[in-house]
This record gives structure tokens, sequence and C-alpha cells, in this order.
């Protein structure tokens, strides 16, 4: 069946709408930091425990994720998580300690988790594999522009609003694309049920394979690291390290998610263009990797003014998104959904650790007589450390277990 153009301009819509909302979710607490910290008294040990439990929330639920999405296809699915969202955002917008907000955290996140997986589905379901590529870059740009409400729109808004306003226009806003998601269609065909008992089978072939774990110790510490930073500590390095406003950093993060709307942009138009030259998305992959990690050597070490460094950190990274393409290669298309998922999982409990682990050991370095920049930097540098060592494990090409029958495909090289 052949989607008409009528029902692609309700689909992709919706779907950006809720990843967009997902995003700026992801990232809103990096301005907010200061107000926060003040009004409630907030360590930046507590600070990342706070920002960091969306993290946990959403990857603990990727694996139930992918099964619910099979069993009850990406729209009622995402229509009634987003409500959850919603319901964590007047929470958070009515919380007065750290435990409230923690709570109405981890209702965000797990409120958004399904937001980019259900958009896969459904994308899979209703697209032919040659749009695919497309589809999937809108929604990532509508992600960017979420990072982009994140930054110098939601700094602009704060006196306005206030940081329990904003969350409340937040709840609003998931309520109103979940009535847009739960009106789409389902697909005629349904989707495949496996049962529990194969599920979980699948799950542990996955988390099994050499080729996986080529790509999860990466996703895990630079995707993860860089999700971490970009949701709540970019603002407060560029403040203590670098000596910047509060609004001058939002300014940075603004130019920082146009970057990556940038990098998404080229990877939708010239992805095909550069296969054709020779240029293979893993080495994109590989080069944008690089390229990231020698970004933030400079941006520790001071090495140019942040309002370069960063974006070109953002840019870099947004490369790193070709690792969802290039990692499900290497399985059968039929299991490419949960290899997504456990991808994200390990994005995200990477993201979890290291968000809440930054302000702990910024704390405790401070603690012990640094300069909380000093404590920054060492910081930082440990982190770019771990980030080294998970890169040169993924340069080691790996060679994945067969699977068995029809559904054996060729590995990603």
């Amino acid at each position: 069946m052949t989607p008409s153009i009528q029902l692609w301009r309700r689909l992709v819509p919706a779907y950006a709408a809720g990843y967009f909302l997902s995003y700026g979710l992801r990232s809103i607490n990096a301005v907010i930091a200061p107000e926060l910290m003040r009004d409630l008294g907030i360590t930046s040990t507590g600070l990342g425990l706070l920002t960091s439990t969306y993290f946990l929330a959403f990857g603990l639920f990727q694996l139930p994720l992918g099964l619910l999405l099979d069993r009850f296809g990406p729209r009622r699915v995402e229509a009634a998580l987003l409500l959850v969202a919603a319901a964590g955002c007047a929470l958070f917008g009515l919380g007065t300690t750290l435990a409230s907000l923690v709570v109405a955290r981890a209702l965000i996140g797990l409120g958004v988790s399904a937001c980019l997986m259900a958009s896969f589905k459904a994308f899979s379901q209703w697209a032919s594999v040659e749009r695919l590529p497309a589809l999937t870059a809108t929604i990532m740009i509508a992600g960017s522009m979420g990072a982009l409400s994140a930054s110098v729109p939601a700094e602009t808004a704060l006196p306005l609003l206030g940081w329990r306003g904003i969350f409340h226009l937040f709840a609003l806003l998931l309520a109103v694309t979940a009535g847009l998601v739960i009106t789409l269609p389902d697909h005629p065909d349904g989707g495949h049920r496996e049962t529990l008992r194969e599920q979980v089978r699948t799950l542990g072939r996955i988390f099994s394979n050499r080729v996986f774990w080529r790509f999860a110790p990466q996703g895990c510490l630079t995707s993860g690291g860089f999700m971490a930073i970009q949701g709540l500590w970019a603002v407060p390095w560029m403040m203590e390290v670098n000596g910047a406003s509060r609004a001058g950093a939002a300014g940075v993060l603004f130019l920082m998610g146009s970057a990556m709307l940038t990098g998404y942009l080229f990877i939708a138009t010239c992805t095909s263009w550069l296969m054709r030259r020779g240029i293979k998305p893993m080495m994109l992959l590989t080069g944008g990797l690089a390229i990231a990690l020698l970004v933030e050597l400079a941006i520790v070490m001071n090495l140019a003014q942040p309002g370069l460094l960063w974006p070109l950190l953002g840019l870099s990274f947004s490369l790193s998104t070709l690792a969802y393409s290039q990692l499900s290669a290497a399985f059968p298309v039929a299991h490419s959904g949960r290899v997504n998922t456990a991808f994200n999982l390990m994005m995200f409990a990477g993201a979890f650790g290291l968000q809440w682990g930054i302000g702990a050991a910024v704390e405790t370095f401070a603690a012990g007589g640094m300069s909380r920049a000093e404590a920054f930097r060492l910081t930082f540098t440990g982190l770019l450390a771990a980030q080294g060592l998970a890169f040169g494990w993924f340069l080691l090409p790996a060679k994945p277990l067969a699977w068995s029958g029809a559904d054996t495909i060729s590995a990603s090289s």
C-alpha cells in the first residue's frame, strides 16, 4: 500500500513534533541550571543526578520499548508515553524538592523514550527502503531544532515564564502532540509479533555479537558523553572555565545546535553522492568521531574561542547518527529495531552515568582545593581519555556471529 501525500503530511509532522520536544527537554536544564541551583539549593552533584535521571529512565525502557512497538504499533505506544511525559513536565513545574524533581525528570525521560524509535518503526512500515534515509534525516533535523529551542529561545523566555512556566508549556505541547499522534492510522499489514521467549533469545544474540560490542563502547562513552555535555555541562563549562555570561553561553549552545542541523542536512543530501565516489558511511562515521575527539582536546586546552570550537564539536558529532545504519547492517533486517534500541540503551546508560559523574567529579576536585575551572578541566580530560580508548576499540574490525537461515546478511565493513 502506497501512502497518500495527505497521510505523509500528517505522519511526518506528528512524529517530528514528538522528537522536537524530546530533544528540547533533554537539553533544557543546561540553560536553567543556575535557577535550579539557586531556587532549590541544589549542588553540582545534585544537578547532575537530576538531569541525568532523564537518560536513566529513557535508557532502561529501550528494550521493553522494542517489544511494545512490535506488539501495539508506534502510534499507540508514543501517544501513551507522551502523556506520561506531559505529566512529568507538570510535576517538574510544581516541584519544590530535589526528590520530587528527580521523579518528574524520570517520568519525562520515560515519556519521550519512544519518540525516535517510534518514528523509525512507523517510517519502516509506510515507506520504501529508498525513502528511509531522507525520513530519518527529517526526524534528526527536528531534534536539532528542539536543541536550538533549549538555547537562546529558552534563555529569552526564562525571565517571562520562569523555569516552572517553561515546563508547564512543555506539558501542554506534549499533550497536544499526543493527540496528533493518536489520530494517525495503523499500517494495514500490522507487524510481526514475537513471543517473549523469541524476544529474549534475539536480544541475547544481539548482546553476544562482536559487532555490537565494536559499536557499544563508543556509543556509551563518546556519543553518551556528548549527550551529557550538551544536555547540561556545556553551559556551566563556558561560564566557569571561559568566563562567559549565561546569555553568551546559551548563544554558543545555539550555534552548536545549528551546526548539528547542518550536519544532518549534509547526511540527508550528500551521503549517496559520496558513496558513488567511494566514500562510505563508515568512513564518515569514523572521521566524524576522530574530529570530535580532537575538538574536545582543543576545548580542554582552550586553543580557540568557544564560539568556534563548540559548534565544530556539534557538527562532527552529527555524523555519529550514522552508527545506527552501520550497526544495523550487520544484523538481519527483522531485528533492526531491537538492535537500535539495544544501542540506544548503551548510549543513554553512558549519558546518565557521565552526566551525574561529571557533576560529582567536579564537586570532589573542588572540595579538594581546586578551582572550579581546574576541576572542570581535569574531569573533561578524564572523559576524553576514556573516549579515546573506546575509539581505538571501535577501529578494530569485527566479524559478526552467523545468523541462521534466510535471515543471514553480510556484516558492515
